[in-house]
């Protein structure tokens, strides 16, 4: 029989292996923080701290998305502001003082006052084209397309929109026309207007084309932030605000109940159909001279001036509101994430002082374990003998 270290020398390797393992097991724990690294160490706490990991990871990804949400928020916010004061100034400032004393008398002042509206209702449409991260503010559905164009005139409004599943945007072209009466002026749409190079086929009548608008008006962006529940999409964030909502002031919900005339009413008594109208009727006084018949018109002009004010101010004042909603529930998902880490600690975290400890250990017996060796691999007269 011979006699051999061979099998000192396995059981030996087999220690050595395990107390390098644990070793490293230790340092890991003190890198990590975490007390298991996997289930079979302690399948409670480990499970349990996974579905912590799903939880942080839902409030983690919606504190993101919160903040992009809030700013475009913010932007609605700041051009529904923009448009109310446009309009506001508009009103008190052009149109007031055109209709006081003498000063409609001599027409280079009228003129004056043409032009002036004529740069407000432009820019009124420049806001609504407002981007914030290369999408269109204004857009709902649509972030890709600008929402608006007016003629250099102020006659000619174009809303364009690509609806969902659609390949191009959809355009409608109104056009400020006096009215049947001869007594105003309102929107008309012209189905026979050219876009893009081509007649606008879209529409066989009107009322197809402010069905159009409708939807558009009615388009909803509700996202899951931590607001409401995600089982009823109703209690979510709308996060949308189109264009036409802004200049007639109103939601989604009433635009959705207006009738087609009902609804050509709000686009004509809007900020763009108002100082659209004053625009027109600015330009036939400058044309026929009847002052009484301007001022009568501009009178009431201006009193759905005031009306549509109130109206959009009510618009940022939602917007508003939404932002503070967004503000509060942010807080609220941060306190819940603080928690979670607390939690996640309590279950699964190591013990850093403990863990130190452990790694010592195992690094002095790993030391031993090595010094061990030497000993062992001194050469025996027992390994020759056969």
């Amino acid at each position: 029989m011979r006699v051999t270290n061979a099998p000192m020398y396995r059981k030996y390797s087999s220690s050595v292996n395990d107390v390098h393992s644990k070793l490293n097991k230790a340092m890991n724990k003190i890198s990590s923080g975490a007390a298991y690294e996997a289930a079979a160490d302690n399948p409670l706490a480990y499970y349990q701290g996974k579905k912590m990991d799903h939880q942080y990871q839902d409030v983690e990804s919606k504190l993101q998305l919160m903040s992009d949400v809030q700013n475009r928020i913010y932007q609605q916010e700041l051009g529904a502001r923009s448009i109310q004061s446009l309009l506001s100034k508009a009103k008190n400032t052009d149109l007031e003082y055109i209709l006081n004393g003498t000063n409609n008398v001599d027409m280079t002042t009228v003129g004056t006052i043409h032009s002036s509206l004529l740069q407000k209702q432009q820019s009124i449409v420049n806001t609504l084209n407002a981007q914030y991260e290369n999408f269109y503010i204004y857009g709902g559905n649509d972030l890709s397309t600008a929402p608006f164009t007016m003629s250099g005139d102020g006659k000619t409004l174009t809303f364009s929109h690509q609806f969902p599943g659609d390949n191009q945007a959809t355009k409608v072209v109104l056009n400020m026309k006096p009215n049947a009466a001869g007594d105003g002026y309102g929107f008309e749409v012209d189905l026979n207007a050219s876009v893009d190079g081509k007649n606008n086929a879209t529409f066989q009548d009107q009322e197809a084309a402010l069905k159009a608008i409708q939807t558009a008006m009615t388009e909803r962006g509700y996202v899951d932030l931590g607001y409401g529940t995600i089982d009823d999409k109703t209690t979510l964030l709308d996060t949308f605000t189109g264009g036409f909502n802004v200049l007639t002031g109103l939601n989604a919900d009433k635009a959705a109940a207006l009738t087609p005339t009902q609804l050509l009413d709000a686009l004509n008594n809007s900020a763009v159909g108002l100082m659209g109208q004053a625009i027109a009727a600015t330009e036939t006084y400058l044309d026929d001279g009847d002052l009484k018949k301007y001022s009568g018109y501009l009178g009431g002009v201006m009193d759905e001036m005031t009306l549509t004010e109130d109206k959009i101010s009510n618009v940022y004042s939602d917007l508003g509101t939404k932002y503070s909603l967004i503000d509060t529930t942010e807080d609220r998902l941060k306190d819940i994430k603080n928690g979670l880490i607390e939690q996640y600690k309590d279950k699964l975290g190591a013990d850093p002082y403990e863990s130190i400890m452990e790694m010592f250990s195992f690094q002095q017996s790993y030391n031993a374990s090595l010094q061990l060796s030497s000993k062992l691999m001194e050469s025996s007269l027992f390994n020759f003998i056969s």
